[in-house]
């Protein structure tokens, strides 16, 4: 593999070998790249929001995946937002070059980047960011102003597409409630899949918020049941379930 130039390739911060959690159905490896575009206050991942102090060769991580074999089914490539690298199509062509399946997660402010993957059939799976309903409640729930007509270009492309879309929204108790899930469910009516996910407040980004209480298990799933009558199938996500809180709650 020595043929790689890693510098055609999004820089890699960090590498989990096996999650059963972030792609439900398949055992995979996870890839995280660093760099975001919004600044959530609920956001857990700070260390993604910039450049990588140290990065991983793709080369090593290659290498790795290889040597899984058979055990392995899929890569998921989240961040940090993947979409602001322009690299991130190489990075997916390279991770089906060798049979294995690549699901991305994103929060869909990149809708062109997007719409070249699926175009470009690089990609099997998607899960997407639907923060807060798309007006003003938008900014404040990603920390700065936000491009909402990109927003929902993306939220078009994946309702439109035939591969597994889901979309996401962790469901911090400052920012969205009964109301917010009503709007949010009118703009994807229809979709396959909406997983509504339990705020954590312990590392959020804005320190103001981890001492916001989240929900509870009940007022969760009253939540689901109103996402319910929009969308095909609406889950519960969350630390409060063992699962691990992922992309929407960057």
């Amino acid at each position: 593999m020595s043929e790689l130039r890693e510098a055609t390739f999004p820089p890699i911060a960090g590498y989990h070998p096996t999650t059963l959690l972030d792609w439900p159905g398949r055992l995979a490896a996870i890839l995280f790249l660093p760099r975001c575009n919004l600044r959530c206050p609920f956001c857990h991942s700070a260390s993604l929001l910039g450049d990588s102090a140290e990065t991983i060769p793709l080369e090593k991580i290659l290498e790795h995946i290889e040597s899984r074999g058979e055990w392995l089914d899929g890569v998921v490539i989240c961040g940090g937002e993947p979409t602001l690298w322009p690299g991130l199509v190489l990075l997916c062509a390279e991770i089906r070059r060798r049979g294995l399946g690549v699901k991305v997660d994103t929060n869909g402010t990149r809708p062109d980047r997007l719409a070249q993957l699926l175009q470009a059939g690089l990609v099997d799976a998607v899960a997407m960011d639907l923060k807060a309903p798309l007006d003003e409640r938008y900014d404040a729930a990603c920390g700065t102003a936000v491009d909402r007509e990109a927003v929902a270009r993306s939220l078009d492309l994946l309702m439109g597409w035939d591969g597994e879309a889901e979309f996401r929204t962790t469901v911090c108790p400052a920012f969205v409630g009964e109301a917010e899930v009503h709007a949010m469910g009118e703009r994807i009516a229809g979709a396959r899949q909406w997983v509504l996910q339990r705020f954590e407040p312990t590392h959020a980004l804005d320190p103001a918020l981890r001492s916001v209480r989240p929900y509870d298990p009940v007022r969760m799933e009253a939540l689901a049941e109103i996402g319910r009558s929009y969308v095909g199938r609406c889950l519960v996500r969350g630390q409060a379930e063992g699962e691990r809180v992922t992309a929407a709650g960057r």
